[in-house]
């Protein structure tokens, strides 16, 4: 005689329960803090059944609405007994979670990764329908309208130099690089990508402004060999205009890097 598993028994009520995909999700689980903040933002806590044990972390930009709600481990047999009939990710689980649970009748939604304004705003507008909220993508999407459209962004001279505790900074391509640009700012990284700290440059050259981002976060420590500890990099932080940027406003792609655009051009 076979002996069931908890895991097989499981899967077995699982597949057994599973029906067509429900156009208004009720049972709602994420497996990271990216998906958590659109499960926040967008749907009831009612509708959530799990969070990711980091939705209420310093990095986690509505931290404060995951309070009370059960927060689960991104593990294959947590998930399934739960029984969820939408999961939310974006990295959590790892990358064959999503295969797994399309195969035992779990539907999963897969947040896409966004390098500008315009890839947010189509995530915003796919994510809300896929959890059958189509009107709250709409306000989301108003609100970050108005909010663009009152921030000054006449194009400046002055370069402003991302930086962060580790000692990395971002040129084109990503999604730092398009919040300076739309704050008003050229970016001093010239390099594309996530770079160290150009530290020889800025031996003879200064940016105009500093972006300092997760120095707020007493979590957050240097490493041994980051480019951060070397003096020509404190000296930035010392010596040139500088504004302290949350973590949790560029930690996810989503509409709260609007916070970090504000802060910029308000300098």
């Amino acid at each position: 005689m076979h002996r069931i598993t908890p895991l097989a028994a499981i899967l077995v009520l699982i597949a057994s329960n599973t029906a067509a995909s429900d156009v208004h999700p009720e049972r709602v689980v994420s497996l990271d803090y990216c998906a958590d903040q659109y499960l926040l933002k967008m749907l009831p806590t009612s509708h959530i059944l799990a969070l990711s044990p980091d939705a209420d972390k310093h990095f986690s930009y509505m931290r404060d609405a995951a309070a009370g709600v059960q927060k689960v481990r991104p593990l294959a047999e947590n998930i399934l007994n739960l029984q969820p009939d939408l999961v939310v990710r974006s990295y959590g689980g790892g990358p064959r979670i999503g295969s797994f649970l399309n195969q035992v009748g779990v539907k999963v939604l897969q947040l896409p990764y966004t390098n500008n304004l315009t890839e947010i705003r189509t995530a915003i507008e796919v994510i809300a329908e896929q959890l059958g909220v189509p009107e709250r993508g709409a306000e989301i999407l108003v609100e970050m309208d108005a909010r663009l459209g009152a921030i000054n962004t006449k194009r400046l001279t002055r370069k402003a130099l991302y930086m962060t505790p580790t000692g990395v900074t971002s040129g084109s391509g990503t999604l730092v690089h398009e919040m300076l640009l739309t704050a008003g700012f050229e970016n001093f990284q010239k390099q594309a990508g996530w770079r160290s700290l150009p530290l020889e440059r800025l031996v003879y050259e200064q940016p105009d402004l500093v972006a300092a981002a997760f120095f707020d976060e007493n979590a957050v420590q240097s490493e041994r060999w980051s480019s951060m500890r070397h003096p020509v990099a404190k000296q930035q932080l010392r010596d040139q205009p500088t504004v302290m940027l949350q973590g949790a406003w560029t930690s996810c792609g989503a509409w709260f890097l609007l916070d970090a655009i504000e802060a910029l051009a308000a300098k």
